[in-house]
Order: C-alpha cells, then structure tokens, then sequence
C-alpha cells in the first residue's frame, strides 16, 4: 500500500500509518481545525460492501460515540471519504495492555486492581448506555503515558436495541476471554463483559489466562473446563493476592451468569473497598509513575518530562521533607536506601518516604532514572514556562526533575519583565538558573 503521509480525508491530514489487518487500515492523523491528533479506522473498499460488515463498522461508530467517558475512547466522527468509510477515534498515547503485560509480566496486586477499577468504571457507563462490548482483553485496553486507562475497539459491541449480527451456535470473539454464553452463540449482557474482565484481571496478577488452550489431547475442551469452573485459583498462582481480591475474581468468573457478580457498579464499589479512595486523578498518577519506572513508555527528544514538588502530591510522589519533624540518622538511612535501590524499585523507595524532596537524591540515582535537577535563584513571584508546555512559580519549582537535552526557559516577572533562557542539561546534571530583568 502507497504512503498515504499528508493526504487529506475530510478534515483530517494523514500523518502516518498505524497497522492493517483484515478489516482494514488504521492511521494516525491531525484534525488542523481543533489541532488534535486522531486515530483513523478505514474499512477496506470491497468489505464495506458487504452489508453485515458495513452495518458491523457503523454500529462499532455509534456504540462508542454514545460513551463519553475518560475511560473510554472518545469517537470524534462517523464519514464517508471519495467511497471510504471511516471512524474517527480518539489517539491514546501509548501501549495497549497485551504489550505492557509482555515487557513486566505480572503485576503487583494493587496496579493490578487500580487498572481493573479503572476498567470497570468504563464498563459501568457503557452497560448503562445499553451497550455490552463482548470483546473485552488486553489489547482493547489501552495505556496512555499520564496514566490513563480506556476502553477501546466497539467492533463485536452489541447495543441493547439491535439484533445479534451472528447466528445462534456461531462464535465470534476472543475465545480466552470469552463468556460461556458468548461461546455457545447465546444472546449476552452486561455479565459477559465482568466474565471477560474476570480473565484479564487474573491474568494480570498471574500472566497467563484461566483456561489456556492446551495441546494436550487428553485435556478436556475449553468450553468444558469453563462451565465446570476447573482453572487454578488465582492465590495458588501468586500467593501476594489479597483474599478479597481473590473473592473478586472468583465472582466474576463464575460460568451460569446468574451466580456471576451481576453488575459493574457492584464491582467497583468492591475495588474501591479494596484499593483505598483512589480518584480518577490518583488512579492515572499512580499508574503513569509505576509504568515510566519500568520504560514501558520511551522518553522522546522532544519531550519534557516534569515531576514538581508539591504539598498535594499523591503518596508515593516526591514531596519536600519535613526536616524538622525527623531525626537526621532516618534520613540519612533513606537517602542510602533510596541510593542502593535498583531503578524497578524505586515506587517501592517512594511509598518508604513519601516526602523525601527529590533535591536531597543522590546525583547516581538521578542518573540511574536518566534524570536532570534544575533550581532557580529569582523571587518566589516569578513565573517559568518549560518547553512551551508547563508554567511554574518560581516557589513551587525548586528541584524540578527533567529529562536531558535541550530545554527553553521563559521567565516572566510581574512587573514586566521577561527573559527567556536555552540551556542543556545531563543525566543526574544539577543547574542553578538565575534569570535577570532589566
């Protein structure tokens, strides 16, 4: 297939090619208009005309449009282009979960249950729009670089006042996620969506699905081992797993959907039980920490990456040490601790000290994270724009960690004056920028 870089399709401007695959090609595009990045699903021309794929492309467009929610992808348009058909979506930036899975493995319990919230929540405003997704796994979740969680991928969704596209006794889906009732080509609800998360939770907490496909030929079929609930309980695969957490999972794999956990609300009340309370806010700020600490993320020459003290800061932030309240061997024992700790370990270093300011970190542990620490000498009234992007008081920035590279400084002083600095900065580099105003 041909570059299609810079073309136009309606008010989008093609920026580049994501992937293709039987149904069709997607790419990455610009919208000039409202200067936003836009992930473009394109049917391939000979499939949009076959009726049931068609309607199966434009009810894809309409379920997702009828979900606003920030964890779930936002549909931006529904058109048609010089005989193409296509759907407008919402750009995540960053891996889905089936690629985040294959560099970690499995997760810690509470990142874990802090995706599977998220999820639920999403699921929660989709079921009460009607609509059931019924292709829910790990790669239709995607993993944005702030943290975010969403839903994507409303192809096999089924809204509450249409007809199946399938026939009875035909299986259409993801089979290691799949609800009994979908397997059997049985009309599903809200239920079969909490079976598939059920799978993808114990999957994250354990690596691998509840039933796998075997090839042992005297292994019992799938279907089989699912209605008679034979798979190994999550705590015999990973002992770390809160008991309740496991009830959880237990509830939501159960095969006769009238002993499944009925409703996605119920499930989030029980996370939320279980996780503490966790904002949407906190959920995205734990998450973008714990993923940038493992590079599932890659920091890009343009990019500035901020991290700024800060009195609201979640717990395992960097905040400024009360030093008055402790004594100097405890800190000298954190600052070792945090010194000798490897990189993957450093959320762990963060929840032991809270509120250890990040200007007390060791220039090798700076390094080790690929760091820069920068202070400014100017009044507490003066404010700093980095990068074009982030504007900060002088008094709130002091020990802004930033990536290397080149960076851009804009100093504004209230009574007018302005000063705009260039500089360069190392890994585990400590500057001091001191602005002067006429």
């Amino acid at each position: 297939m041909a570059s299609q870089k810079g073309k136009s399709l309606g008010s989008f401007v093609v920026e580049d090619e994501l992937g293709q695959g039987g149904m069709g090609v997607v790419l990455l595009a610009r919208q000039p208009s409202l200067d936003r990045l836009a992930v473009l699903k394109k049917v391939r021309t000979g499939i949009s005309e076959m009726p049931e794929l068609a309607e199966r492309f434009a009810r894809e467009a309409r379920a997702a449009a009828a979900v606003h929610h920030h964890n779930v992808v936002a549909v931006y348009d529904y058109f048609s282009w010089r005989g193409g058909q296509y759907i407008a979506q919402e750009f995540v930036d960053g891996p889905d979960l089936e690629h985040a899975l294959g560099r970690t493995g499995p997760l810690p319990w509470r990142i874990a249950g802090l995706i599977a919230l998220e999820v639920t929540r999403g699921l929660e405003e989709i079921h009460s729009r009607g609509t059931v997704h019924r292709d829910l796994k790990p790669a239709n979740i995607l993993l944005g670089r702030r943290g975010e969680v969403k839903i994507a991928d409303f192809g096999l969704a089924l809204e509450s006042d249409a007809s199946s596209l399938t026939q009875p006794g035909c299986m259409i889906g993801s089979p290691a996620y799949m609800p009994p009732e979908q397997m059997l080509g049985e009309r599903i609800d809200g239920r079969g969506d909490l079976f598939s998360l059920g799978v993808v939770l114990y999957e994250m907490l354990t690596g691998q699905t509840p039933y796998p496909e075997s090839k042992d030929e005297d292994s019992k079929p799938r279907l089989s081992r699912i209605q008679k609930e034979d798979y190994v309980r999550v705590r015999k695969q990973n002992k770390a797993v809160p008991w309740q957490l496991a009830r959880l999972i237990r509830g939501l794999l159960r095969a006769k959907p009238s002993r499944r956990i009925a409703t996605a609300s119920n499930v989030r009340r029980r996370l939320e039980k279980q996780l503490g309370s966790v904002s949407p806010s906190d959920v995205s700020a734990e998450l973008a920490a714990w993923f940038w600490d493992r590079q599932i993320f890659e920091t890009r020459e343009d990019e500035t990456v901020v991290r700024v003290a800060s009195s609201a800061a979640p717990r395992f932030a960097l905040r400024p040490w009360l030093v008055p309240t402790m004594g100097a061997t405890l800190l000298a024992g954190v600052i070792a601790l945090l010194f000798f700790l490897p990189l993957r370990e450093s959320s762990l270093a963060r929840r032991l000290a809270p509120d250890l300011d990040h200007s007390l970190l060791p220039k090798a542990l700076l390094q080790q994270q690929e760091l820069a620490r920068l202070h400014f000498d100017a009044e507490a009234n003066v404010q700093v724009k980095i990068d074009d992007q982030q504007e900060l008081r002088v008094d709130k920035a002091q020990g802004t960690l930033l990536s290397p590279g080149p960076h851009r400084f804009e100093f504004t002083h209230p009574a007018g004056g302005e000063q705009t600095l260039k500089v360069k900065l190392a890994a585990g580099e400590v500057r001091t920028l001191s602005p002067s105003f006429e």
